[in-house]
């Protein structure tokens, strides 16, 4: 019999703590693996916790509403096998054979003291299927970004070993063990059913599965678990999304290893993007932050244009790159993919005279205290969206279709689609309804920050009832916004530009905005989306009425 030291496991990217919540076994109770054992709460969500071995409990660490630090131990098991610590911690000493409980005399040789004590226990090999874990509640699969072993590695206990994506966040999961990695289950952009196996390795001591259950030969450990994914044999985290290296058009002789910067390669981990695919625009080829955005830009392809290495500028360029679309673009594409599929959009453009109003905005930032943001275009529409809000309540709605319910929200919770290095996010500015310009303006700045990057909490990605998406200086003449789903409504403000308008029988240079919006047309007619952008149309042309009542 062992020992096996239960660690709490990673539980949310950038969690260094957990509060246990409760238990669900006790000292002395048998456990089976998988089996929940104990409640945590992270900032994020509460996550039940499961054994990843089967055996007794002989310890248990923490008591209800205390912190649990990440990789600290959590639940301590009597298993068959070598275990993963000593047989005898000092929390739970185990009786000592009376041979051994006898004092040695001191003058005893240590020769004499050797033949006395047990002899060591004989470690055999064993095989260990490290199941994914439940990452987040009411998860049910998760999608593999990546990995950061390969077959062949040694791991030790709590090493990364794979990167993985929940619709809520990206967790880095570590191993349970020490070992050998056999088997890796799954390729990048694959989905892994919480409770499948994720990794197999060879380790000390009995494993977690019998090797007759295994059914290959000790020599070469391959665990037959149920149904299981495509076998990786090799590639690193993140190459299996690339087909082919094109070294012609990166300017690097075949196997030649990109030059980054460590920052520039940890964010290219982060984003799933093999840098022996980036041509590199610094000294020696070097690849900079602004070669990877673009890289990503074009949908992770080379430009045609990229000269050979010595080549001339109008070199043919020859092959193709094949992209797969995993982790957070995945979640976009099926984000947008569902809200046009299930909602009948219908977009309405309107012109907006905004001379006031930016004459307005450049005296508050004129006259604005030291403390007070400077203002842009954002915090006026916003109020602007407020105020309209306010005869159209089913407007600042969410419907589930499948149910067939329209929730009205009294509370405007303000989504704002931000582009971030990791793809389009929409955070939340929380019951906009009651902000000022200034306080408006901070937290779109605060909750946008957050989500480029990358801190922003789960509250404050979620809940969003209505939703403006600006392209700011690159905001064009017009656009056709895709709806939040399952909200019912989405503004889109198009740039500023001077132009020759016809007032009061003048022709007259005013600064004009064009406004796109596009609406469920389940939920709101087109005469009711028009009085709306009228609504709001009339707000910005007469900016003085924002915060009148």
């Amino acid at each position: 019999m062992g020992r096996f030291v239960f660690k709490l496991p990673d539980v949310g990217e950038g969690t260094a703590e957990a509060e246990l919540v409760g238990w669900h076994v006790k000292v002395g109770d048998q456990v089976e693996e998988d089996q929940i054992v104990a409640d945590v709460m992270t900032d994020k969500a509460t996550v039940e916790i499961t054994a990843p071995v089967s055996g007794k409990v002989v310890a248990i660490h923490g008591e209800p509403g205390q912190m649990i630090p990440v990789r600290g131990p959590l639940v301590e098991f009597e298993v068959e096998g070598a275990g993963n610590a000593a047989d005898a911690p000092a929390e739970t000493p185990a009786p000592k054979p009376a041979a051994e409980a006898a004092p040695k005399p001191a003058s005893q040789p240590a020769s004499k003291a050797a033949t006395v004590a047990p002899a060591p226990a004989v470690e055999v090999a064993g095989n260990y299927v490290f199941k994914l874990p439940d990452v987040g509640e009411g998860t049910a699969e998760a999608e593999l970004v990546g990995w950061h072993v390969k077959v062949g590695d040694a791991v030790e206990e709590d090493q990364i070993i794979a990167d993985i994506m929940t619709d809520k966040a990206t967790v880095e999961i570590t191993s349970p063990v020490a070992g050998t990695v056999v088997v890796l289950h799954g390729g990048a952009g694959q989905q892994v059913p919480v409770g499948g196996p994720l990794v197999s390795f060879n380790v000390e001591g009995k494993g977690n599965v019998s090797a007759a259950s295994a059914s290959i030969p000790a020599a070469a450990p391959k665990v037959d678990a149920p149904a299981p994914a495509p076998v990786v044999k090799s590639a690193p985290a993140a190459t299996a999304q690339y087909a082919k290296p094109v070294p012609a058009l990166t300017g690097r002789a075949p196997g030649e290893r990109p030059s980054a910067s460590p920052a520039v390669r940890h964010r290219a981990r982060d984003l799933g993007v093999d840098l022996t695919f980036v041509p590199g625009s610094g000294p020696a080829g070097r690849i900079t932050h602004e070669d990877l955005d673009g890289f990503i830009a074009r949908g992770g392809s080379v430009p045609a244009s990229a000269p050979a290495a010595g080549g001339s500028t109008y070199a043919k360029a020859e092959g193709a790159t094949e992209v797969r679309i995993i982790g957070l673009r995945r979640k976009i594409a099926e984000k947008i993919a569902e809200s046009v599929r299930r909602i009948p959009h219908i977009t309405y453009v309107e012109e907006i005279d905004v001379t006031a109003l930016e004459e307005l905005r450049a005296h508050l930032n004129t006259t604005r205290a030291k403390d007070q943001p400077k203002l842009n275009l954002l915090p006026f529409i916003a109020r602007a969206i407020v105020v309209a809000l306010r005869d159209q309540p089913q407007i600042n709605a969410t419907y589930d279709d499948e149910a067939g319910v329209l929730t009205q929200h009294a509370a405007v919770h303000l989504g704002i689609a931000a582009q971030t290095p990791n793809g389009l996010m929409v955070p939340v500015v929380r019951h906009a309804e009651a902000l000022d310009p200034y306080a408006t303006a901070l937290e779109i700045a605060r909750v946008s920050g957050a989500a480029k990057d990358g801190s922003a909490k789960r509250e404050e990605l979620s809940g969003s009832t209505i939703t403006i998406t600006s392209l700011g200086t690159l905001g064009g003449v017009v656009h056709t916004p895709i709806i939040n789903h399952p909200e019912v409504a989405i503004i889109g403000p198009n740039k500023i530009a001077e132009r020759v308008v016809v007032k009061d029988g003048q022709m007259v240079v005013r600064k004009m905005m064009n406004l796109s919006s596009s609406f469920d047309h389940r939920i709101v007619d087109g005469h009711d989306a028009a009085v709306f952008v009228q609504r709001i149309k009339g707000l910005l042309e007469n900016p003085a009425t924002l915060w009148m009542g």
